[in-house]
């Protein structure tokens, strides 16, 4: 074991992934042991298997740079430790990220035999060591990854990924999954033997149906830019703050809003962070009427969790307002038609997988309240809504300040969640 972790905090730490809170690792270890000695068997059956150029290029990368190499092996050294039979070497390690650019998620019945997160699957251990929290932290590792999920997001654009969209009993579109993920509100053509859709990222952010979110009639109303729940709300944010080494959930203005010239106008203000789970909608709407100031996407950490030796308990929630302040996300701030309401700030944040976010709205451009503004291709994710000063009031429920949940109140697209002080 690691340090000194038990079987029973390994479960738990298990427990609190965000891909395992978000539905999308499986809900017991043994499943992904099982795919870790499938991928170590097949890769160790083929000592020169061929690459894609993306994991040929992190190969090179370690072949070149001895002092990431010996990180990266201790990192699997020690989480070898954890699972004596997962990957145990960068081989293994290079063969299952190869493997994995080449496959789409399968839906499964079985909640605990659900592998829609391969990548994060393949380092959840690694994730879980201390040396893991250094190796995802490092950045030429971490553009080497992010290059790897291009690869992969490329080829779930493409035609070959729609071979798992099919009305099967293990299909995106049989009766099993189009209950789990409440296809009924999404626009699918079930003529079509793939629903009607040209890749299974086109499936992942499916439109949905106008009416199944209708947009909020109150012109006070600050709306949703997403479904999902309420994760956080915090109040006075800082411009800067040592987020790395707290336990709790501030926010640094310096950090989320990587490069926005005028930060100022958004001190002293809050932030309405929610979790988007698989079954949400992965498109965001803007908030509020107005004109876009600032959109820009920050490509930057993917993989890297807010560490601590206690288990989070909150199901990998814990770790979304860490993972606001470093991970790859976007900017978008628009200066509302409404006076009293001002800036709003609205930053989707790509978690694990999520490398590919997508704005459709760029500087300068006049927006609707409830027009869509961007979208996640595949993957989990977070959304953060960035408030200035005194300007609106939270109406959704939120418990406690700064105290993060896995069960928040659900918020949709276009309903109310906030509104302008009086």
């Amino acid at each position: 074991m690691s340090e000194t972790m038990t079987v029973k905090d390994l479960d738990q730490r298990y427990l609190s992934m965000f891909g395992r809170a978000a539905g999308y690792l499986p809900q017991d270890r043994e499943t992904v042991d099982a795919w870790h000695r499938e991928l170590r068997r097949k890769a160790d059956e083929d000592p020169d298997a061929t690459f894609v150029p993306s994991v040929r290029r992190l190969a090179d990368l370690l072949q070149r740079d001895e002092r990431l190499r010996n990180r990266v092996q201790v990192t699997i050294d020690e989480a070898r430790r954890l699972n004596p039979e997962g990957v145990g070497s960068i081989h293994q390690m290079l063969y299952s990220l190869n493997h994995i650019t080449g496959i789409a998620p399968e839906y499964h019945k079985d909640p605990k035999k659900r592998n829609f997160f391969p990548m994060s699957t393949l380092f959840c251990y690694m994730m879980a060591v201390k040396s893991g929290w250094d190796l995802f932290r490092d950045r030429p590792f971490n553009d080497a990854l992010r290059d790897i999920l291009k690869a992969w997001c490329a080829f779930l654009d493409s035609e070959e990924s729609t071979y798992v969209l099919h009305k099967g009993d293990d299909g995106w579109l049989g009766e099993s999954a189009a209950k789990d993920f409440k296809l009924d509100e999404f626009e699918v053509d079930w003529d079509h033997p793939h629903g009607g859709f040209t890749s299974y990222n086109a499936f992942f952010h499916r439109e949905i149906k106008p009416e199944c979110r209708p947009l909020s009639p109150d012109p006070d109303a600050v709306v949703s830019a997403n479904d999902g729940s309420v994760a956080n709300v915090y109040w006075d944010v800082k411009r800067e703050d040592d987020i790395l080494l707290i336990k709790d959930q501030r926010y640094s203005l310096d950090l989320m809003l990587d490069g926005y010239p005028d930060i100022g106008h958004f001190e002293g203000g809050n932030v309405l962070q929610s979790f988007l789970s698989g079954a949400n909608y992965h498109r965001w709407h803007a908030p509020v009427s107005g004109r876009v100031e600032y959109a820009r996407v920050v490509p930057a950490l993917m993989f890297s969790e807010l560490y601590s030796k206690e288990v989070d308990l909150s199901s990998g929630t814990l770790s979304q307002g860490y993972q606001a302040n470093v991970n790859t996300r976007a900017i978008v701030v628009i200066e509302s038609s409404s006076p009293e309401i001002g800036r709003v700030c609205v930053v989707p944040v790509g978690i694990t997988e999520i490398s590919s976010v997508t704005l459709e709205v760029r500087e300068g451009d006049v927006v609707e309240r409830g027009q869509e503004i961007g979208y996640f291709s595949y993957g989990g994710s977070s959304m953060c809504l960035v408030f200035e000063r005194d300007r609106v009031e939270i109406t959704v429920p939120y418990g406690k300040q700064g105290q993060v949940t896995d069960n928040g109140a659900p918020i949709f697209v276009n309903a109310e969640v906030a509104r302008r002080t009086a």
